[in-house]
């Protein structure tokens, strides 16, 4: 099967980057004004090429270089250092390991952007997300997947760790807090009042993150075997039963069911299942996305209505909502998790992501300014910041 395993992963890697680029940005891009479209697309293409470098060039060593430290996989890995074509992780080539690995180190700093977009310094976005991948997301990744602290033999014991099969702690929940954070010291947009300009780019964005995500959940069984099969199904049934129970939910709240609110379901049953998917069958995901549906939507209610942040896009309420409560959930369905593990990673990689997040903004923004200009803010980002428009508007 090792011939299979490759093949599939190479798909699965493909499936994953496409995600970003351009699914995540289509969504993103959609759903701002059609001002700041532009600007939107330019963050999430720099992100992922930023990111790719920093993977290679120590961000794989400090997740995945296998180092002494529960805390820090060391710099055994730098520039892929010691890895040739001939090199295996388990079945697979480790260079195809580190690719595949690499596209998660790429989404996870783009799904913050959603929480900043219109009024972000594009320097600050730079600055902070390498930094934000190599000192928040990289290790937190080592902790859980790469034999750290969360994982078996760690803190919890030697039999007992952390299940997140894709990503629910490592990706989910640290973006969303991590956007929650950053949203807080940005401040609030000068105006809020402007519904999405695009719902049909949006709509676009989120069919390709629903069919990317197969590549990020199947894929994370890192064979062509009967798990990734399950997985990819599991995550199916769990977007589709979170997309109706949103609109559900918007018919009986606002008496209309719209097309962003159905897609934005997709995305919160998605992010929801990410950690169950190699641990649940399809009832189990069925019920994971029902749910996901109906408490993601109070959680966009509950970041903007009572705690009063200006997460733009609800990255928060959709991503880290979704992925901690689909992490809990793996303790309901699945008698070899620990509760203990669950619900303490949750709060561990929480805090550190908090604490960490806090520090970078803080840092980077005395090298650059976090923030644009009022005027800039008011005239769209696409001309003040990249001095081009992605619409040609008539006087």
């Amino acid at each position: 099967m090792v011939g299979a395993d490759t093949a599939w992963i190479i798909v699965a890697t493909a499936l994953v980057l496409l995600m970003t680029l351009p699914g995540l940005a289509l969504f993103y891009g959609g759903l701002v004004r059609a001002r700041n479209v532009l600007s939107v697309f330019t963050q999430c293409y720099s992100i992922a090429c930023l990111m790719s470098i920093l993977w290679l060039v120590v961000g794989y060593s400090i997740a995945f270089g296998g180092g002494d430290s529960s805390f820090f996989g060391g710099f055994g890995r730098v520039f892929l250092s010691g890895v040739d074509a001939n090199t295996l992780s388990g079945t697979i080539p480790e260079v195809l390991f580190f690719a595949f690995q690499m596209t998660f180190a790429v989404i996870t700093p783009a799904l913050i952007l959603g929480a900043y977009v219109e009024r972000i310094n594009f320097a600050f976005v730079l600055i902070f997300s390498g930094a934000w991948m190599l000192l928040c997301y990289a290790p937190i990744a080592n902790w859980i997947w790469g034999g750290g602290m969360l994982a078996a033999g760690g803190i919890y014991g030697p039999d007992i760790g952390t299940f997140d099969f894709a990503g629910g702690i490592v990706v989910h929940e640290s973006a969303g807090i991590a956007a929650l954070v950053i949203a807080f010291f940005l401040g609030p947009r000068s105006d809020k009042s402007k519904p999405p300009h695009a719902p049909g780019l949006v709509m676009m964005g989120a069919a390709l993150l629903w069919v990317g995500w197969f590549g990020f959940n199947g894929g994370s069984q890192l064979a062509a075997d009967g798990g990734a099969a399950m997985a990819i199904t599991v995550t199916h049934i769990s977007a589709a039963a979170a997309s109706l129970t949103w609109i559900l939910m918007e018919k009986i709240r606002f008496g209309k069911c719209s097309l962003v609110g159905l897609v934005t379901g997709t995305i919160a049953g998605l992010a929801s299942i990410t950690p169950a998917s190699g641990f649940v069958g399809p009832v189990e995901a069925l019920i994971i996305g029902s749910v996901a549906g109906v408490l993601c939507q109070f959680g966009v209610d509950f970041v903007k209505q009572m705690i009063k942040i200006d997460d733009t896009l609800d990255v928060f309420a959709v991503h880290g909502i979704g992925g901690i409560f689909g992490t809990i959930m793996i303790a309901v369905f699945n008698a070899d998790a620990s509760w203990v593990a669950q619900i303490g990673s949750v709060v561990i990689v929480g805090v550190f992501t908090v604490i960490m997040t806090t520090i970078i903004v803080k840092v980077v923004g005395l090298i650059v300014p976090i923030r644009v200009a009022n005027e800039d803010e008011i005239s769209g980002l696409d001309m003040a910041a990249h001095g081009e428009r992605g619409y040609e508007f008539s006087s």
